[in-house]
């Protein structure tokens, strides 16, 4: 698969079927952006869309939440991520925070199994899924079990887990789980399985109901180009709908909020997990991000994030020798190749300087995100021609 030449990229890139999604986003001028995974580059799309809510603000003032849909827009929104993980529009919200909306996730789950008092979740998760967890079981006054690396999960599931928190991604290496053997897993043993899916959603198919999952979340500002601090999202299956009781009520997710009346009855269906009033101006702001996905087939995008990788993987090992962290098998991998090097800061503010935006994660490894609806297999290519610069090994 080596390409020998920028020039064989620039073949490749004529030949993909998605490189004309590129022009649906905004890319600064001499700027290789391989950072999709922490912040998604702005669609095209969403300045026009800024501009319609702050008028419908402006002119409608009270009467937009009704004659504008906000009120509904939690759900119009969740109906467009819908697709993107596997599932129905009735399963989604848009809403709140990741950490927010795993917070109210994983109470309902563990409150769907009031006679256990563990909650399992891996040492590599994202932090912000390690801090949650460990809270919810404390206030349960419950045990707060990790799932050390290497483990397997089934060394942490016994009949006293209520659920377990599981990462689709791996947020420092890129390896992908197996959602459907972990599910089965957790569900062998009694417990409700909870998906973090920040990292996975938007670059490769996620199939939530095919895998029987119970909850998930995820953010949107990482690889669904939502922007900076844009609303997450949650799915709780249709089976639990019914019985679950999140812990943060609100106005919102009352089952008549104009009655204004002091007595909590949570709204039926996925409208129970709203809290309060929702942010309308970066919420519609997603809406249209989302517009990026349009007609798009998630196969090809998976595809296409295969062949970026893999190739900016040869490449380095051309090149740079440096030690690749992320699975080499790209059935395991994500949209991202994370490398090994003990200066990876430094490293990291050079590439900067030369036009290569990736990231740093644990002192030591430098990250680079692929979303394959905007980056090229010629930024590819460039991208290795800058490492090797910064790296003296040109």
């Amino acid at each position: 698969m080596s390409a020998a030449s920028r020039e064989d990229c620039e073949s490749l890139d004529a030949a993909d079927p998605l490189a004309p999604l590129r022009e649906r986003f905004t890319i600064p001028a001499g700027l290789i952006y391989l950072d999709g995974n922490s912040l998604g580059l702005m669609p095209r799309a969403v300045a026009g869309r800024a501009d319609a809510v702050l008028g419908e603000w402006s002119a409608r003032l009270i009467r937009g939440w009704m004659e504008e849909g906000w009120w509904d827009l939690p759900l119009r929104v969740g109906a467009k991520i819908a697709p993107l993980i596997g599932t129905a529009a009735e399963q989604v919200v848009v809403c709140d925070t990741t950490t927010t909306n795993l917070y109210k996730t994983l109470t309902a789950a563990v409150r769907l199994r009031p006679e256990r008092r563990v909650v399992v979740i891996q040492e590599s998760s994202f932090p912000t899924d390690v801090y949650v967890a460990e809270s919810v079981a404390r206030q349960m006054d419950g045990e707060f079990r990790v799932l050390k690396s290497g483990e397997p999960l089934e060394a942490a599931l016994d009949g006293g887990v209520a659920a377990a928190v599981m990462n689709h991604v791996d947020f420092r290496t890129a390896e992908i789980a197996d959602m459907a053997a972990a599910t089965r897993a957790i569900h062998d043993a009694g417990a409700l399985a909870l998906w973090d899916l920040s990292h996975s959603a938007g670059v490769l198919p996620v199939r939530l109901e095919e895998c029987g999952v119970d909850f998930a979340v995820g953010c949107t500002y990482k690889y669904l180009n939502g922007g900076p601090g844009s609303p997450a999202y949650l799915y709780a299956a249709a089976r639990h709908l019914a019985d679950s009781a999140q812990p943060i009520p609100g106005w919102m997710g009352h089952a008549d909020p104009f009655l204004m009346e002091n007595e909590y009855r949570a709204s039926a269906g996925i409208r129970r997990f709203l809290t309060g009033t929702q942010p309308i101006i970066s919420m519609s702001i997603l809406d249209a991000a989302l517009d990026a996905y349009d007609r798009v087939d998630l196969a090809a995008v998976r595809a296409k994030s295969v062949a970026l990788t893999s190739r900016f993987i040869e490449l380095v090992d051309e090149r740079l020798g440096l030690e690749v962290l992320s699975p080499r098998d790209p059935e395991r991998r994500g949209s991202q190749v994370s490398l090994r090097h003990p200066e990876a800061a430094a490293v990291h503010d050079k590439l900067m300087g030369a036009g290569l935006q990736g990231d740093v994660r644990s002192d030591d490894i430098l990250r680079f995100g692929f979303n394959p609806l905007y980056v090229s297999f010629a930024d590819v290519w460039d991208a290795v021609e800058v490492l090797a610069a910064v790296l003296g090994e040109a």
